[in-house]
């Protein structure tokens, strides 16, 4: 969850009353915590730092200095001058660094190992992600489960198995789709990852009232809850829904009853569907209420009087299909047509008479008879005179 530092060209009234907390972020912004500054070193935002942990050191990396920090603690009911609150030890060296990216590389062997553990005893949960700490003596397991789960002895295992104190910490599915991170459905990182901290109660009731159809598949987010976005415009929509009348869910005119189906806040309309049709007749505010007072003097109108709904869209203009046959010059292959053709004439015609001969060369010699020759493939007689 990151948070834009909008006071840091500010300048301070008095050096003396500077926040010296600073905001540390762990395991890629997943967790963060407020640390006491009380070195002589002043740290900026991306600054790799060495504070205190659970008897030993951690390493994480600054993500909010100055006054911004106050903002946020105010935010999260953290006192700036609390005695327990751990401090910065140094800013971190080289040896700091590398004993803190080792560690890094367990983390993913003891997720697989500690979920193997834990479906070996049989345990309803599922380990979501393990964080150790810099220097190796702790390690945080992040579980999900929908009850109670007596993990007496899986602590016990995990403690001999990867010889660290082990700290078990329970989360939602929200929280865990916020240390996975992603894309949401509107094509931006997922709020939960990047801004939102307070997580409130989600319900289809927030979807009604924004008229959008029950569809679980488009509602639900990452984490398989509903999106926490549905919530962001609700109180806009319950303030619009003031206006429109109670109880008028149905109206009855001489045609039959008309059954409410949808509100439009922004046309200040409401559709109403008429038995035995399927066609959606919109009525205005005014128009609602002076049917429901006939109503209730026992007065049935005639007619809803729908209102004419005109689009202001412009109609888009489908082309028109051309006939472009004979107009279309393909010049590259009419060239190398032509350059083939041009190759063919300047290639010289064999002669008749070279032909023949050609083909005479190579049929082989036979006899009359179809016999070959007696003295082929033998060697000839030596011949008196001759050596």
């Amino acid at each position: 969850m990151n948070a834009h530092d909008w006071l840091r060209n500010m300048p301070v009234a008095d050096a003396g009353d500077e926040c010296r907390v600073v905001e540390v972020s762990f395991n890629r912004g997943s967790r963060k915590d407020f640390f006491r500054n009380t070195t002589l070193h002043h740290f900026d935002k991306g600054d790799l730092i060495a504070v205190e942990g659970v008897s030993g050191f951690d390493v994480g990396e600054v993500s909010l200095t100055g006054e911004i920090v106050r903002l946020q603690m105010k935010k999260q009911g953290i006192e700036e001058h609390d005695p327990e609150m751990k401090k910065v030890l140094r800013r971190a060296n080289d040896r700091d660094i590398d004993t803190w990216r080792s560690t890094k590389t367990r983390e993913k062997d003891a997720v697989i190992r500690s979920r193997a553990i834990a479906k070996q005893l049989k345990l309803d949960m599922k380990i979501s992600e393990v964080e150790i700490q810099a220097d190796g003596r702790k390690a945080t397991f992040f579980y999900i489960a929908e009850g109670r789960v007596d993990f007496r002895e899986l602590i016990k295992v995990y403690a001999s198995e990867f010889k660290v104190k082990v700290e078990m910490r329970q989360i939602g599915a929200r929280q865990e789709s916020a240390k996975v991170g992603g894309i949401g459905s509107c094509g931006r990182e997922l709020c939960c990852a990047t801004w939102l901290s307070d997580f409130k109660s989600v319900n289809t009731t927030a979807a009604r009232y924004q008229n959008l159809s029950i569809n679980q598949s488009k509602l639900s987010g990452q984490c398989g809850r509903l999106k926490c976005c549905l919530n962001y415009e609700l109180d806009t929509y319950l303030d619009a829904l003031q206006h429109f009348p109670e109880d008028c869910d149905m109206l009855k005119i001489t045609k039959g009853n008309a059954i409410l189906i949808k509100k439009d806040i922004f046309k200040n309309l409401m559709w109403y569907i008429l038995p035995d049709s399927t066609k959606h007749y919109p009525v205005t505010i005014e128009r609602v209420r002076k049917i429901r007072s006939l109503n209730a003097q026992g007065v049935f109108p005639e007619e809803l009087e729908a209102v004419e709904i005109t689009s202001t869209k412009q109609k888009e203009v489908e082309p028109e299909f051309v006939d472009v046959v004979g107009q279309i010059s393909l010049r590259s292959l009419e060239k190398a047509d032509r350059k083939r053709k041009q190759q063919q004439q300047q290639k010289p015609q064999p002669r008749p008479q070279q032909k023949q001969q050609g083909q005479q060369r190579n049929q082989p010699p036979q006899q009359k008879g179809g016999q070959q020759h007696p003295n082929r493939g033998q060697r000839p007689p030596n011949q008196p005179g001759k050596k």
